[in-house]
């Protein structure tokens, strides 16, 4: 008795809290997820490679998507040029748009012809060639120059020419209207138009297309807005 009676009993105690707490830490890492391990049979290595061409493919997809959109700016661009191209009435009423003694036209021009110049293939074709830069560089330049010279053509229409050439404008302008009335006979639309042509000489260059967009009007007698395909040599 007087060995238990002298026995360190407070050493018991935390005995209990260390086995505790021990059984306590066992229990929660059976109980804790495994981690998650690559699918059978597919390696670590394979699966990193397999993100990596997704991510790949994920770019390309994006670089061409890009590329069709720099193409389309092209194309919106040249399609606000070709409203002048095709309508000399257009080219009267805004005649510093072909007017190539204007600074702002001449850049437009040289704009259009490098960008037209770089213009690719295609959006596969100008990622082929590792153009893109130059060529997104050259279609904004485009843009550019072509929103100047524009606005500045409605802002000052014919206002910066002579008292002169004013008239002959004015007077080029009415002579159209005959020339592309379908209600005239076809001998009143060429007489029309041959002096349309005149009045027009050393103030407005007509592009080719113009000439033949009008020229086709004036022979089938078409109305505004009408683009039919010339008659071939020989018709009737």
């Amino acid at each position: 008795m007087e060995h238990w009676a002298t026995f360190p009993w407070w050493l018991i105690f935390p005995v209990w809290a260390l086995a505790g707490s021990g059984f306590a830490a066992r229990r929660r890492r059976r109980l804790r997820l495994p981690p998650l391990e690559p699918p059978v049979g597919v390696p670590p290595t394979a699966s990193r490679r397999t993100d990596a061409r997704a991510e790949q493919r994920a770019q390309r997809e994006r670089q061409l998507a890009a590329a069709r959109q720099l193409i389309a700016d092209h194309d919106a661009v040249n399609g606000r040029w070709l409203a002048y191209e095709l309508d000399v009435a257009k080219l009267i009423d805004f005649p510093m748009m072909t007017d190539v003694r204007q600074p702002l036209t001449v850049d437009f021009i040289r704009a259009k012809r490098t960008a037209d110049g770089l213009r690719p293939a295609g959006a596969e074709a100008l990622l082929a060639d590792d153009g893109v830069a130059e060529y997104r560089d050259a279609v904004r330049r485009y843009e550019v120059a072509f929103d100047l010279a524009e606005r500045e053509a409605v802002r000052v229409r014919d206002s910066q020419y002579a008292q002169e050439e004013r008239r002959r404008l004015a007077h080029a302008r009415q002579l159209l209207r005959v020339a592309v009335d379908p209600a005239a006979t076809a001998n009143e639309r060429q007489v029309a138009y041959g002096r349309v042509r005149r009045e027009l000489e050393g103030i407005i260059v007509l592009p080719a297309e113009a000439v033949a967009a009008l020229e086709r009007r004036v022979l089938l007698g078409l109305p505004p807005g009408t683009d039919q395909p010339r008659p071939a040599d020989g018709a009737a």
